[in-house]
């Protein structure tokens, strides 16, 4: 294991490489349908670049993480941030200037690729740190993205003129330089050797490794609470123009509800230290439920600001949790498959729950919507109190 300097070291360039990602991120979310709906020769499709880089991090999460177990942590992140994140930003930025929808469409495929690479930040902060600091690094990796709450947005709309001649495209060089500086940082990463597989290490079937309960949950709470994130947090938009709010209260609305995604992290590695993780994914479910009632309450500024902070909580609970919990279930040299699949099964139905967003709100409306995601809620709950109640008897002393 690293000594307390290198690991700090470590976990440092984890966080600002996940700020750095982020703000790519959120710049993509904030301004590719926009781009899209001026370069699409269809309105309709104006969307599609946005959900092509899902599409591109759900294709390129299994081989990510392969491709890490094979060759390591850093050159593993070094390549993603230099495919995905400077390639990606450089054809975006190629594809404004020649005025190509298809071409953007490939950059913003190539930023899911980066994406793919990205979410195993989390992972590797598992790697670098011991045991007792280990829910804490993840937690930190993930409270990057209460910076790149602020630097997105304002990337998205402060450097659209950045480059004379090719309007809303400095967004995009500024995707490039800032992945540029996030390999710069990457290269200083030195994950231990207990962080990588060893030659002749033992790989039980990903069938066994699936069997056990606290992997079914870590994968339940992680996927089930992503994608009813997304899926909720690409609807709030439509709701709150519906309703008739202007794009700067359904900007702070949508800011507000990445705090809350990510601010929780500077705590919640503690929480679960403190408390155990199987009480932070119960509060991660109540904050969903919470969300659910509230955004059926009313249709105020006041109900969509505390619906979708409860929201961002929630995944951050559930996500980090499970992400927490995964970690404890396979050995090193399990952790590509194990990782890969989880992201795999994650980041499908996320991109399933993205493409579902807009159908849903125009079939159901607002409140069924929210209420429509209940029986997933519950199913994780139960989910949790079932591998409690396996535990517990687990733990019982047999008797003779």
């Amino acid at each position: 294991m690293a000594s307390p300097s290198h690991e700090r070291s470590n976990v440092a360039i984890l966080v600002t490489g996940q700020t750095l990602f982020l703000i790519a991120a959120i710049t993509v979310m904030t301004l590719s349908g926009v781009v899209g709906h001026q370069l699409s020769p269809d309105p309709g499709l104006a969307t599609l670049p946005i959900a092509l880089m899902m599409v591109g991090t759900v294709v390129s999460t299994l081989p990510a993480s392969l491709f890490m177990k094979s060759v390591g942590r850093r050159l593993g992140f070094i390549t993603g941030a230099a495919l995905g994140g400077v390639g990606g930003g450089l054809l975006s930025f190629a594809a404004i200037a020649a005025g190509s929808f298809w071409l953007f469409c490939a950059g913003n495929l190539l930023l899911g690729l980066y994406q793919g690479f990205a979410m195993y930040y989390r992972f590797a902060a598992a790697d670098v740190a011991s045991p007792a600091f280990r829910s804490r690094a993840i937690s930190l990796v993930m409270a990057g993205g209460v910076v790149a709450a602020f630097l997105g947005p304002w990337n998205a709309s402060a450097t659209l003129d950045w480059v004379a001649g090719v309007p809303s495209g400095g967004p995009y060089l500024v995707i490039a330089v800032l992945a540029v500086a996030a390999i710069g940082l990457l290269t200083q990463l030195r994950v231990p050797p207990s962080g990588e597989p060893k030659p002749g290490d033992i790989s039980r079937p990903m069938a066994v490794i699936g069997s056990q309960p606290a992997f079914l949950v870590a994968v339940l709470a992680g996927a089930v609470g992503y994608a009813i994130m997304i899926l909720v947090m690409t609807a709030t938009p439509l709701a709150m123009r519906a309703a008739g709010f202007e794009m700067s209260q359904v900007a702070f609305i949508m800011q507000w509800h990445v705090l809350g995604m990510f601010a929780p992290s500077f705590v919640t590695g503690s929480l679960i230290a403190r408390f155990g993780v199987d009480r932070i994914l119960l509060a991660g479910a109540a904050m969903f439920a919470a969300a659910v009632l509230l955004a059926n309450l009313g249709q105020t500024m006041a109900h969509f600001w505390v619906a979708l902070v409860s929201l961002g909580i929630g995944w951050n609970f559930l996500f980090v949790g499970g992400s927490a919990l995964l970690s404890t279930v396979h050995t090193e040299a399990e952790r590509g498959k194990v990782q890969g699949i989880n992201d795999l099964i994650i980041f499908s139905l996320v991109a399933i729950g993205s493409l579902m967003s807009g159908h849903l709100f125009h079939r159901l409306g607002w409140e069924a919507l929210n209420l429509a995601m209940l029986p997933l809620i519950v199913l994780v709950a139960l989910s949790v109190l079932a591998w409690l109640l396996v535990r517990r008897h687990a733990s019982r002393p047999s008797v003779d």
